[in-house]
């Protein structure tokens, strides 16, 4: 039976985004050689969007973490050093925003509104 899930993000700085990871998001792991960490997930959810009257291709995988309390973690990871890239924003789902990561990407933060 499944037991867990596995997600992977692909950088072109992969050293750079491991330590972001570890050091901005606090994020716990296991370094399984030659500096390659593998992370401890936080709780997780799984969605599946259509991708009709989007531009979004099928078979596409898109990785966000959420929050309890979206303006106070924003404030803590900005204290880190992280940076949004948007406002928050009421999405219908959550309060949203996008912070940088190295390897030229955004990531989504997420508040969400719905109940588990």
């Amino acid at each position: 039976m499944i037991r867990g899930m596995h997600a992977m993000f692909y950088s072109s700085e992969a050293k750079a985004l491991r330590e972001f990871l570890r050091d901005k998001l606090g994020l716990k792991g296991a370094d399984v050689g030659d500096g390659w960490l593998i992370f401890d997930a936080p709780e997780a959810d799984l969605g599946v969007h259509p991708t009709e009257g989007n531009d979004t291709p099928s078979g596409t995988a898109d990785i966000s973490f959420y929050c309890d309390d979206i303006e106070a973690t924003v404030a803590e990871l900005e204290a880190r050093g992280v940076v949004f890239t948007r406002p928050i924003e009421d999405h219908g789902y959550g309060l949203v925003t996008y912070f940088e990561v190295p390897g030229g990407f955004t990531i989504q933060l997420y508040e969400p509104r719905y109940t588990k």
